[in-house]
């Protein structure tokens, strides 16, 4: 039976510090300069990035962040701290938030369990994404090991696989989703954040499946494991079911993709600009890659793509908010912490 001192680690995205160009600029360089976001040679990501990104996105992004952020701070900051309150009052072990970019930092989150706990010895990683992609699930998993190695070698880590149809998380997110549909609506979108073709590809051990068998989501492979596009269409198949839906009344869709690589289809904003054309006026939309509202629900969803619905001759746009600080999703975090720690008790 496993005795060692235990923390346990949650990690999010992350956010700028402020609104300010030169805070939203220290972000994006970190976020976009990671080698599981913009794959590409390090040389090439340079120029790309400090080269041509930085130049003109900041002060782009910083106007976007300011329409949405709150008097507490960043939306996803203060959501994930909310959570990590809520969770403080049902587990009796030492925890921590840390982000992927940013503050706080992984680092600085696991120096808060040392605070909490001198004798530490081990720490349970939940990255705070349901599904696995080498740009959300992968880095955080990474860059936490990184971590660990370079300042704190004697810890062991274990992490929460990814959770995409675990069924907790899907009663979770179907019964969120449930409260917040409006009672006549045409089309439930699913719009998930997305990744280039490329990334998917990378995932396939086998170099034969992924993007290149015909329905290559719905056959059963063992890359579908570490396939973003697999776990996010397997998430909307079972909270639709969940909530009733027919497969018409449903539809799945890509956003916030970043330069001219092919990347996932179909591409969320087109579908918003073609529903009214194809008698889809009432559109509610979720955003189940993220656990909290941030700048890619809140903004580019909840404001953007409401106007391109709108403009187009959609009738109403429900955004359905993310997971939050909800009760429910909440109970399901703490229920991976008290199961992983039943498995470690039988070790």
């Amino acid at each position: 039976m496993s005795s060692k001192k235990r923390g346990i680690l949650i990690v999010n995205l992350g956010s700028p510090d402020s609104t300010e160009t030169k805070d939203v600029k220290r972000y994006l360089k970190e976020f976009l300069m990671d080698e599981r976001v913009i794959d590409v040679p390090f040389l090439l990501r340079k120029f790309l990035i400090e080269g041509i990104v930085l130049n003109t996105r900041p002060k782009k992004s910083a106007a976007a962040y300011k329409k949405i952020w709150w008097e507490e701070g960043s939306p996803l900051i203060v959501i994930s701290q909310r959570v990590l309150e809520k969770l403080k009052e049902k587990i009796n072990e030492p925890i921590a938030l840390g982000m992927r970019y940013g503050n706080p930092s992984i680092k600085a989150a696991i120096e808060a369990l040392y605070k909490q706990e001198p004798q530490l010895e081990e720490v349970f990683l939940i990255p705070l994404y349901p599904h696995y992609a080498m740009s959300s699930f992968e880095t955080v998993v990474v860059k936490a090991r990184e971590v660990v190695a370079q300042h704190f070698p004697q810890l062991k880590m274990e992490v929460q696989p990814a959770f995409y149809e675990e069924e907790a998380y899907i009663d979770s997110l179907a019964a969120s989703i449930r409260s917040q549909l409006p009672e006549a609506f045409d089309q439930l979108l699913f719009s998930y954040h997305g990744v280039p073709e490329r990334h998917i590809k990378k995932g396939d051990s086998s170099k034969s499946h992924c993007l290149q068998v015909e329905d290559c989501c719905s056959v059963h492979h063992p890359c579908q494991s570490m396939c973003y596009r697999h776990q996010v269409f397997r998430t909307s198949e079972l909270v639709a079911e969940k909530l009733g839906l027919s497969r018409d009344r449903y539809s799945v869709s890509f956003q916030s993709r970043l330069g001219p690589d092919p990347w996932l289809q179909p591409f969320t904003d087109h579908m918003l600009e073609e529903f009214p054309s194809k008698g889809v006026k009432k559109l509610a939309i979720v955003c189940p890659a993220f656990v909290s509202d941030c700048l890619e629900t809140l903004e580019e969803i909840g404001m953007e793509g409401k106007e391109e619905f709108l403009e187009a001759g959609g009738e109403e746009f429900h955004m359905i908010s993310c997971l939050n600080e909800d009760d429910s999703w909440v109970n399901v975090l703490a229920g991976y912490i008290q199961q992983s720690k039943k498995q470690l008790a039988n070790v």
